[in-house]
């Protein structure tokens, strides 16, 4: 049953074994969410991250009982050994799994991937949640837009404009993936939409930050109008 057993933390904690979701009481999911971003952690660390303002002997009462409680779930979730505490081997981690595809890169991306943006833990705000989800949104933006970059040099236009609008969606302000969405069109010889496309984000820009676009972006339409004007 281990080997079907997988732990979700973009867009939300889930717990699910055999496709059936279990509930999970919140002091485990996040001694969970915690051992499966650093791999690896000891139990002083869980105790200070997790329990920092109890007294010592009541933190560490504290994750004995999490730790026992996480052992009687239907399916491995951590193994402890010494003061370690890491992640059972066999639980699927969607977390590591969008790491993997950034490393790998690759001719495809899942469509669950395109469809985000996936936030970490979202409603979660301790600091060491805080700084993971940025980790990952960076990581998410840049392995979606390289997708993006990497079909738009092999002539997959429709792949291309849509890995740049889920880079979009998960920041509106990044200038990046309007770039590339810009560039796309262009690529199709739709002038008018890469032209839309720019006016869109100019007024997004200035809107929300007081700001203009770049001279990179506003070059390439500049060049794109005089072309357009020959």
């Amino acid at each position: 049953m281990s080997d079907a057993a997988r732990l979700s933390l973009l867009d939300g904690f889930a717990l699910t074994v055999g496709g059936r979701e279990l509930v999970v009481p919140k002091a485990q999911q996040r001694l969970l969410a915690l051992v499966a971003l650093r791999r690896d952690t000891n139990r002083n660390t869980a105790v200070g991250m997790l329990w920092p303002e109890g007294s010592e002997a009541k933190s560490l009462a504290s994750l004995r009982t999490a730790l026992w409680r996480l052992q009687q779930l239907p399916a491995p979730t951590v193994r402890v050994g010494g003061d370690t505490i890491s992640l059972a081997p066999g639980l699927r981690l969607d977390v590591g799994e969008l790491v993997a595809m950034s490393r790998q890169g690759g001719e495809e991306l899942p469509p669950s991937l395109l469809a985000g943006p996936h936030e970490l833990l979202p409603g979660w705000y301790d600091e060491w949640v805080l700084v993971e989800r940025e980790r990952l949104r960076q990581l998410y933006l840049h392995t979606v837009e390289g997708f993006a970059a990497s079909c738009l040099r092999a002539g997959r236009h429709g792949d291309a404009l849509q890995a740049a609008l889920a880079a979009v969606r998960a920041d509106p302000l990044r200038e990046s993936p309007y770039r590339l969405a810009i560039e796309v069109h262009l690529a199709e010889g739709n002038v008018a939409e890469a032209l839309s496309a720019y006016q869109h984000y100019r007024a997004l820009l200035a809107r929300e930050l007081g700001m203009a676009p770049s001279p990179m972006i506003r070059g390439l339409i500049h060049e794109t109008l005089a072309t357009a004007a020959v």
